[in-house]
């Protein structure tokens, strides 16, 4: 909860922003140099540049292009989409390959096979269509194509049919030995693994090329010509990214599953011998990249330090799995380095036996194949380079080649190619987001980020990164663009410095040519300091160092010398020359790093800027056009200096930064040494030297310049009288016999005359008089200064005159007189009224005392006994100084003390209050000096302020409570003297203070609790007394029912939690955004947005009207309405009025978090009649029709008025209320019509149906109307008819009074029922999650799901085979493995066997699980094979009734599918779904167990299945047994009843005393014996069945507690049972943990056995006693009653049912995966057939997800959990798995009188499930479809548990139908080409010896 000193009334949002996805210190451009060409056929996969024309070759989807350098189209060829099924082989005819369709054409390869000679070159296209045959086309127009076959073979399928696997190809020359020399050209093929198609392509082969001579086939793979062979194609699963020739070697690059070692993803790199045609020299070895990074995205071989090495970016991958995740890197291995590694695998594999020096095994044999490594003589590798034939292959080396990163990045890299510049190695990389980053690579391999240009936003970069022949742009590949991106950017640097700056290693400046350039392009750059590279950190631009002089006047001309560092060496006959400004160049003179220069004549030199004293023109060294360097130099102008300084020219001009003098008598400012008329004052920066013969004085600067400096007289100055000032200054004696200065002040102008002086040298002292004029400021400080003419005397900054007035703001006597002596300001009594003067102006005597003290005003009038306030007291001649006052004030007789804080002069007074003893009042007297004092007319007033009570006397530690405290004369002291505090806590005050009253607002505290209310009357305290305030703990909401509401509001939601009733006024707040903002955000914000809310305690910040209707804040985005708090855990908020055009964003109560809640449209209600009032007939009642009635509402929250009286709501569905109005015609309440309208009231809704007119001539409808009365908390419905009669109408009312209290009495039973229940659970939840929740293993899980009803453990046995012929067979099943890998043969085996009459459907789902057990480690082909046939299935379907489709199972593929779903979901079942069905389970059997069960028939008291509801009312009782459990001193008491048989209290007692234990691990009841043990020897052994049962008739009751008469609190004991001890068990237990009762007509001696009733009626009643079949259900109607025992077992287990409901349901997680993948796959089938009918679709993930294996879990949590499924708990859970089924359906879901009572029970809640269906339908299909590859890695972690075992069961189906298997084979050309018959009949060769045609 949120605890805060502050009121909390306000709410805080967390906004979650974006963070850009680029690498940390990456310098990203948009190149404006790139350009770029769309094109067709994205993804484009391939990039090729011809080097000799430059032509560049795109492949991509369906589409290759031929394109020029510059990008412009030459030829374009479309490629697919073609008629195509990568199940069928090629030629395709449609008749043989139903599964044909449009397919798209991936280019897989494009490689130049180089011609030789006059032959032409070639272009090889490998695409994926056609099982990935390949083509040759012309180099110089593609559109020409050179070679294709239209029929091919096996041998010529070449890359991988499937878009995702990859292919990669090298085209290699070697010698021709075999055919009788020449050259040989043929193309090294990888290829990775495909699912579909012929599965016994390895994954290197070789190709032919050329020659081509009959019968020899271009591109097949021939026997001489090589492979790498392999065990295992699927596990040997190579994802090849790159494969390079390099001298005699060709290296192959690829990532796929280690799995020698530790089954991880690692990257490999292989290398083969060029002159191997027989793989003899493969040899791998891993590539560690540092850091986590095992998947290679892409690779070039490049150069680095001159050296060959294998560039390689890799991707960390995700959590063993193929899936690369966005943390990247570059890793550079050298090629020295990899061919050591290689080698050295090859020589410890040849003649070390694989082992290293330590011992270890360091090299082995790879790809499962027969061959191991040997000990050969030591020179076996050098005498077999290449290996031969006795030598061991293929050869992986188990020590990785490791690698440090040369650069990461946090988006993932795709694409890698280098350059070299300048011996520089430079990496470009393409990534994911379509950026392109520049890498420079040092030569210790670490990387420096050097740029990154956007190319292609958001689309990743093809791994064919190429560089053109100039090696000046980049060709980037990404999904539908082409882009020529330059290399680097150095043209567009156009200075020297922006060229260092942007550190491109492919950058420098060419400093004589002026520009940015690489390095070869600057033609003097093998001379030193003439080409400057940009990525030299030390390298610097041509700088001027020093320039001499740095500055002159404007009126002077010199030389300038530049002192240059790294100046480039010039030749003799060149020059270099200088340029100021924009004047004209000048010949430079150059000597070493100094040049000279003529300075510009002063007449060029452009005008100086205004308000400066001094220019600054660029000096540019220049080599012809181009400028080297720049420098600055300074120009001055000494005249602006003075002129810019009016009042000190002098010391200005002295003291400026430049070289100026000073003339004093030409008050001129000058560069020269000399002055007009004679005298001058030298700059202070002039040497001394300089001085001797010009100066004026004898130091140079400002102490030589004429000024004034200061004031002789004083500086204060009074208003009105003529005063003498006397100035003094120095060196004025310059100015000898001259023009008299004039005196001048601002403001005033004066004359001065000179006096006792006829020269100002001879005593530098000036006296004048002036005569300013009044002011009204008290006083004002003016500026003194002389002028000589008309120009000014320097004066010194600081001199000032002070003009001062007495009279101003000396307003009484006290205050005249405190003014300080030197200004003579006096009191004057004298005159019209007396004033504060000048001492000289006072025409009477001045006053030598003041007037008593006057008091105007007394702040505050009142005080606290105890004193302790200030008291403020305002009036005139309250003192001159504060010590005037102290020990004179006191306030109603009492002292009080001065503080000298608040004392000002004569007019304010403030004291300390002192305490008073008690209640008194009287004036406040002032006394100063001898006066008399003065009395205030105010009155004080010494008050005792009183607390009474407070109001509310609780509230929550978070604060906000609003106190109201009352009591007594509260307005002691002033207001600010009151504070309020709740214990240590203050507590705000809000309102005003009146006398009686006084309201705060409490802050927060950190501890629960009670606490005094104090209140502070400035140092007085005052307590309320005998009460205390009492912070309580926050208000918690534990839930808020219902939980929608439409948009009108008004709908009354109850809040429950805990707390509610500490705050004062709760309220409930919707965040609510307009629509038009929604539509600009993207689609899935709102999950970002919700369930951050801020907790509120009494928030203030909502404005909600006291009417109780809601106001909307737009700018808040809220609306909300007050709530009421009912109870301490209950409150009601009654929901605020939402307009349709806003979207809710989310609701809460604005004292806890947010809940999820749900605003729907309003519901619609349709008129009773179009056309006048409504015929009602008594008796009846009316039938409303409308829409979504239910959607946000209940039958509880509806009222229903017709006219002034209500009409009783009876019945509310989803599209009908019906409501009884009274017998009468009410009367209308509209004064403009007599006939009553009905109206409904739903929250804020009313709506008005229209007028009601009672039809008189009847009292009876003459329809039966069916009326629907909800019964309960879960509402069951009984359908009751309206007979035409005035007694059925009686019988009606009657019934119904009944039903109305039995609903009551239902609803406290459930509440009960469900306390009691929980309670029981608590303890049981607290296991689950634990060792609690018995899952069972996954292998028990299979084998129950696969084979429901097997005895024995399908996958537990072994091949019952005689030893001599097991290893035969095993390798003949082994064989058998290998062609159900064959899809083609899958396939056709499975079509077989479907067309045989003899193949049932139990054999049709037998062989499905057998197939799935036998494929169980090849998941993800398993997948492709299963959709494949399901893809059949759908074209079957949809030519007959696509509804119908997985209806059933009755196919192979739909027990596939079923088992399929069961392998998928286990973990989901794990982790998810299974505690909530386990909870559920044992809640029914709680509440099974707690009434009677019967043992015969399996009929239970407490059920939810009317067919196994025991109606009769049986007498029991509860009894508490204490069981002895071996050694344990305390026995273990466990609830029995009195009617249990042995049996089931045996049952009961192993439930509680392996309460934790699954079944299987508990002791069968049988087993055991129960003993009643009463004292010290009476022992009795108790049994079902024994010689005291009791026999009536024929009939025997089974032997009960009751029967033996145990009490209540027996001890009891369960013992192994002796071999001896007979008596019957009426139970049986199975082994899927199934318990079943006895049968109904089971015999035993001819006696038939009952337990609490006899199993059929008794034929013997009389027929006097049967009635018609009217009376019997009439009569039926009695029993009926006991239907609220399913009521309140439904209510009691509700919670579990939705628990259950909601956690298979529920996208608050994401959804499995595998429902996701699956979902996808229908929606795509639906789109593939044109089936736009939303319906259709609903239904088949209907029937494959909920109904398929939901249902099944349901009704058989056996197969999921080791617990005990009795026939009653059984009944229970087919009630619920019904529902289940009910809710899926898309009918609408109607009941009426006929409907089973176990749909009538659920039919409220079905409505609200089958929502749940739909969003979670609705969720799926608009989120991400599920990835396949993410799919595939889910599937490879599951795969596992194959068993030779199905193999074997399997063969007896191919054995049984042997022969039209064959022939279903040979009749297939696509099978004759595979020899599938061929295959299969070795495997029965082998399995049984079977005679065929080999």
């Amino acid at each position: 909860m949120l605890a805060s000193s502050t009121p909390l009334s306000l709410l805080f949002f967390l906004l979650l922003l974006p963070t850009p996805s680029l690498l940390a210190n990456d310098i990203v451009t948009t190149d404006p140099s790139v350009i770029g060409v769309e094109l067709h056929g994205s993804p484009l996969s391939h990039l090729l540049q011809d080097p000799g024309s430059g032509h560049l070759y795109l492949g991509g989807v369906d589409n290759l292009y031929q394109l020029t350098s510059d990008l412009e189209l030459i030829s374009h060829v479309r490629t697919g989409p073609y008629l195509d099924s990568p199940d069928c082989l090629p030629p395709i005819i449609p008749q043989d390959c139903p599964s044909a369709t449009p397919t798209h054409n991936h280019n897989k390869l494009l490689l130049m096979e180089v011609g030789q000679g006059a032959e032409p070159g070639n272009l090889i296209i490998c695409g994926s269509l056609y099982q990935g045959i390949c083509e040759k086309r012309s180099l110089s127009n593609i559109s020409q194509l050179i070679y294709q076959t239209s029929n091919p073979v096996d041998t010529q399928y070449v890359a991988a049919n499937d878009p995702r696997v990859s292919t990669v190809a090298v085209v290699i020359t070697t010698e021709n030995r075999q055919e009788g020399g020449g050259i040989l050209r043929l193309m090294l093929v990888g290829r990775g693994y495909t699912s579909k198609g012929p599965g016994d392509i390895p994954p290197i082969t070789t190709r032919r090329l050329f020659p081509v001579v009959p019968p020899r086939r271009a591109f097949s793979q021939e026997e001489e010509l090589g492979k790498l062979v392999v065990g295992s194609y699927s596990e040997y699963n190579n994802h090849f990214v790159k494969v390079v020739p390099h001298g005699d070697y060709v290296y192959f690059l690829f990532s796929r599953r280690d799995m020698w070692h530790k089954k991880e993803y690692r990257t490999y790199a292989s290398r083969l011998c060029i002159s191997d045609r027989s793989f003899y020299s493969y040899v791998e070895v891993p590539l560690l990249c540092q850091g986590g990074y095992n998947l290679a995205q892409g690779a070039w071989l490049g150069n680095h330090s001159g050296k060959p090495a294998l560039f390689v970016v890799m991707a960390a991958g995700q959590a063993s799995t193929p899936v690369a995740t966005s943390r990247s890197a570059l890793c550079v291995y050298g090629m020295a380095q990899l061919d050591a590694m290689l080698r050295r695998a090859q020589e410890l594999c040849y003649t070390e036996g694989g082992r290293g020096s330590s011992g270890h095994e360091e090299a082995y044999i790879e790809y499962a194949v027969s061959s191991k490594c040997l000990k050969l003589p030591k020179i076996s590798l050098s005498e077999y380079t290449c290996g031969g034939e006795h030598t061991p292959n293929p050869i992986a080396s188990a020590v990785p080649l490791q690698a440090t990163p040369t650069f990461t990045s946090t988006t993932q890299l795709t694409a890698v190619t280098t350059a070299t510049e300048a011996g520089h190695t430079i990496s470009f990389l393409g990534d994911r987001e379509g950026y392109l980053h520049k890498v420079l690579v040092h030569s210790d391999w670490s990387g420096d980020l050097y740029g990154s240009v956007l190319v292609d936003r958001g689309s990743p970069v093809s791994a064919d990164l190429l560089l053109d022949e100039s090696q000046r742009h980049i060709y980037v590949l990404t999904n539908s663009r082409l882009s020529k991106v330059p290399v680097s950017s150095c043209e567009r640097q156009t200075d020297c410095q922006s060229c260092l700056t942007v550190r491109d290693p492919y950058c420098g400046w060419c400093v004589l040519e002026g520009r940015c350039s690489r390095k070869h392009q600057c033609q003097r750059h093998v001379q030193p300091n003439h080409w400057l590279w940009s990525f030299e950190p030390t390298n610097q631009c041509v700088t001027v160092q020093s320039l001499q002089p740095a500055n002159q006047s404007k009126d002077e001309q010199t030389q300038v010398t530049l002192s240059v560092a790294q100046l480039p060496a010039l030749t003799e006959v060149e020059s270099l020359s200088c340029v100021f400004g924009r004047l004209p160049p000048q010949a430079a003179i150059v000597v070493g790093t100094s040049i000279t220069c003529q300075s510009p004549a002063p007449e060029l030199l452009p005008p100086m800027p205004t308000g400066s004293d001094h220019m600054i023109l660029p000096v540019s060294l220049m080599f012809g056009h181009v400028i080297i360097t720049r420098g600055n130099m300074t120009f001055y102008d000494c005249g602006a200096v003075s002129r810019l300084n009016q009042s000190s020219q002098c010391l200005a001009c002295v003291s400026s930064v430049w070289r100026c003098n000073w003339c004093p008598l030409d008050q001129l400012c000058t560069h020269n040494h000399t002055c007009p008329n004679q005298h001058i004052i030298l700059n202070q920066r002039v040497r001394p030297a300089v001085c001797l013969t010009v100066c004026l004085s004898d130091s140079p600067g400002p102490s030589s310049c004429p000024q004034v400096f200061t004031l002789q007289s004083s500086a204060l100055v009074p208003m009105g009288l003529s005063t003498s000032v006397v100035l003094r200054g120095r060196n004025l004696d310059v100015y000898t016999v001259r023009t008299s200065p004039v005196y001048h002040y601002h403001l005033f102008d004066c004359l001065l005359r000179l006096s006792h002086c006829t020269s100002l040298v001879c005593s530098r002292e000036i006296i004048f008089l002036a005569r300013p004029t009044l002011m009204m400021a008290q006083s004002y400080l003016a500026s003194v200064y002389l002028r000589r003419g008309e120009r000014r005397i320097d004066t010194s900054p600081g001199l000032r005159l002070l003009l001062y007035d007495c009279s101003a703001g000396q307003s009484d006597c006290s205050q005249c007189r405190a003014v300080p002596e030197e200004y003579g300001c006096v009191w004057c009594p004298g005159g019209p009224s007396p004033s504060c003067v000048f001492n000289q102006s006072c025409s009477s005597t001045p006053a030598d005392t003041c007037p008593p003290p006057q008091i105007r005003q007394v702040l505050p009038v009142s005080g606290p006994l105890e004193g302790g306030v200030l008291v403020t007291i305002i009036g005139s001649n309250l003192g001159m100084r504060y010590q005037d006052v102290v020990g004179g004030v006191t306030v109603a007789g009492v002292q009080c003390l001065a503080q000298p804080e608040g004392y000002q002069i004569s007019t304010r007074v403030v004291c300390e209050l002192q305490p008073s003893g008690k209640q008194r009042e009287g004036p406040v007297l002032v006394t100063v000096g001898t006066t008399p004092p003065g009395r205030s007319t105010q009155i004080f007033t010494y008050q005792d302020p009183q607390l009474l009570d407070l109001v509310p006397d609780k509230g929550p530690v978070s604060g906000g409570t609003r106190l109201t405290i009352r009591g007594r004369q509260l307005l002691t002291g002033q207001p600010s003297d009151l504070s309020a505090f709740l214990g240590p806590q203050p507590c705000y005050i809000v309102e005003e203070v009146t006398d009686t009253q006084l309201v705060c607002q409490t802050g927060s505290s950190n501890q629960t609790g009670g606490v005094t209310v104090r209140i502070l009357f400035g140092k007085a305290e005052r307590t309320v007394p005998s009460v205390t305030f009492h912070y309580l703990n926050d208000p918690i909401i534990t839930d808020a029912t219902p939980a929608e509401s439409f948009y009108a509001g008004g709908r009354v939601i109850m809040v429950t939690g805990r707390n509610l009733d500490v705050v004062q006024q709760p309220i409930i707040s919707v965040w609510v955004e307009p629509l038009e903002i929604q539509r600009v955000k993207r689609k899935r914000r709102l999950a970002l947005l919700t369930a951050k809310q801020q907790l509120v305690f009494n928030s203030t910040m909502t404005t909600v009207r006291s009417t109780g209707q809601s106001e909307t804040n737009l700018w808040l985005g809220t609306v909300s309405e007050h709530c009421s708090v009912l109870s301490s855990s209950q409150m009601s908020c009654p929901t605020p009025t939402v307009t349709p055009d806003v979207k809710v964003k989310g609701v809460w109560f604005q004292l806890d978090n947010g809940k999820r809640f749900t605003y729907y449209p309003n519901p619609v209600l349709f008129p009773l009649n179009q056309e006048g009032p409504y015929r009602f007939k008594p008796g009846g009642v009316i039938a409303v029709e409308g829409q979504d009635l239910t959607r946000a509402m209940s039958r509880q929250e509806v009222m229903a008025r017709l006219g002034d009286q209500e009409c009783e709501v009876k019945t509310l569905d989803n599209t009908h209320l019906y409501c009884e109005p009274p017998e009468i015609q009410p009367k209308s309440v509209d004064d403009s019509n007599e006939l009553p309208s009905l109206k409904v009231v739903m929250g804020n809704l009313q709506v008005d149906l229209g007028l009601v007119q009672y039809d008189s001539n009847s009292l009876l409808s003459p329809v039966p109307l069916a009326a629907q009365i909800g019964l309960g908390a879960g509402a069951a419905v009984i359908i009751l008819s309206v007979r035409k009669s005035k007694q059925a109408l009686r019988d009606y009312k009657k019934v119904l009074l009944q039903l109305e209290t039995l609903e009551i009495n239902v609803g406290d039973q459930c509440r009960k029922e469900f306390t009691d229940l929980m309670t029981e659970m608590m303890d049981l939840s607290s296991d689950v999650g634990g060792p609690g929740l018995p899952l069972l293993d996954y292998r028990t899980y299979a084998e129950r799901v696969f084979f429901p009803g097997q005895q024995t453990a399908l996958l537990a046995r072994q091949l019952d085979l005689p030893e001599s012929r097991r290893q035969t067979v095993e390798q003949g099943l082994q064989q058998l493995n290998n062609l159900l890998n064959n899809r083609l043969f899958l396939t056709r085996f499975i079509h077989t066997l479907e067309a045989q009459q003899g193949f049932s459907q139990r054999d049709r789902g037998y062989v499905a699980s057998l197939l799935t057990m036998a494929l169980h480690d090849k998941l993800e082909y398993f997948t492709e094979v299963m959709k494949s046939l399901l893809q059949d299935l759908v074209q079957q379907y949809v030519a007959k009734n696509p509804k119908l489709m997985l209806r059933r199972t009755e196919t192979v593929v739909e027990k596939m599918l079923t088992n399929w779903m069961s392998i998928c979901l286990y973990s989901f079942l794990k982790e998810v779904a299974g505690e909530p069905l386990y909870m559920l389970y044992r809640a029914i059997k709680y509440q099974v167990d707690k009434g009677p069960v019967d043992a015969v028939t399996g009929k239970a008291k407490r059920t939810l299945n009317d067919s196994h509801l025991l109606r009769e009312d049986i007498d029991y009782c509860t009894l508490m047994v204490l069981v002895k459990n071996g050694v344990e001193v305390q026995p273990c008491p466990v609830k029995v009843l009195d009617t249990d048989t042995i049996t089931q209290v045996k049952d009961k007692i192993l439930d509680q005393v392996y309460r934790g234990a699954p079944f299987s691990q508990r002791p069968a009841a049988d087993s055991l014996d129960l003993e009643w043990r009463s004292g010290q020897a009476g022992h009795l052994t108790l049994s079902d069945d024994d010689v005291t049962a009791v026999v009536q008739g024929r009939w025997k009751q089974i032997n009960t507690l009751q029967h033996y008469k145990v009490p209540d609190g027996a001890t009891v004991a369960l013992i192994p049972r002796s071999q001896s001890s007979g008596g019957v068990g009426v139970n049986q237990v199975f082994q899927t943990g199934e318990k079943t009762p006895m049968l109904e007509g089971e015999e035993e001696e001819g006696l038939r056995l009952w337990h609490l009733v006899k199993s059929s009626e008794d034929p013997e009643i009389p027929k006097h006693r049967k009635s018609s079949m009217r009376e019997r259900e009439r009569a039926k109607a009695i029993p009926e009653i006991y239907l609220t025992r399913l009521l309140s077992m439904k209510g009691t287990l509700q919670k579990f049912v939705d628990d259950v409901f909601v956690a298979i349901l529920s996208t608050k997680r994401p959804p499995p995966i595998a429902v996701r993948f699956f979902f996808d796959f229908l929606d795509d089938m639906a789109e593939k057939h044109g089936i736009d009918d939303p319906e259709t679709v609903h239904i088949w993930k209907t029937n494959s997800l909920p109904l398929r294996f939901w249902v099944n879990i349901l009704k058989n949590p056996q197969f999921v959990l080791d617990v005990q499924v009795t026939d009653s708990i059984d009944a229970v859970l087919s009630v619920i798995a019904q529902t289940f089924i009910d809710s899926c359906t898309t009918s609408e879901h109607k009941v009426g009188r006929d409907s089973p009572v176990n749909k009538l029970l659920y039919a409220r809640e079905i409505p609200r499930y089958k929502q749940l269906v739909e969003r979670y339908y609705s969720d799926i299909h608009s989120a991400a479809s599920g990835c396949y590859q993410e799919m595939n890695s889910t599937l490879t972690e599951l795969s596992g548990m194959n068993s030779l075992v199905a193999l074997h069961e399997l063969y007896k189906y191919i054995n049984k139908y042997y022969d039209q298997i064959i022939m279903s084979l040979e009749e297939d050309s696509s099978g004759q080409k595979m020899q599938l018959a061929y295959r299969l009949q070795q495997v029965a060769a082998l399995v049984e010896n079977k005679v065929t045609d080999l």
